[in-house]
């Protein structure tokens, strides 16, 4: 996969996160697992993921306000379709070097 492939929302998570979602994936999910490699309480473990939830969604909210923006410059007729269409994927590969 290319850089510019890779999800926004991938490349806005810190190594701390993209550690925890490793883990968590190896653990099959398991929360229990997770506290236990991580010698902490579970509801610990809860909260570092639902942080990261939250931070995903946020990254993914920005995205999707952003492109609504500009379809919605189209709809207004203020801007062509093929030059949302250039907005939106320089946007996106600007996302993705971020």
């Amino acid at each position: 996969m290319e850089r510019q492939d890779v999800p926004a929302w991938v490349l806005a998570l810190e190594q701390e996160h993209l550690e925890f979602i490793r883990k968590f994936v190896l653990s099959s999910g398991s929360l229990k697992d997770m506290a236990a490699a991580y010698q902490v309480s579970y509801p610990t473990v809860r909260a570092k993921l639902n942080q990261l939830i939250e931070r995903i969604d946020s990254v993914q909210q920005e995205d999707v306000e952003f492109v609504n923006m500009i379809k919605n410059l189209v709809l207004d007729e203020r801007l062509s379709l093929d030059v949302a269409k250039t907005i939106i994927d320089s946007y996106r590969k600007g996302q993705a070097k971020e």
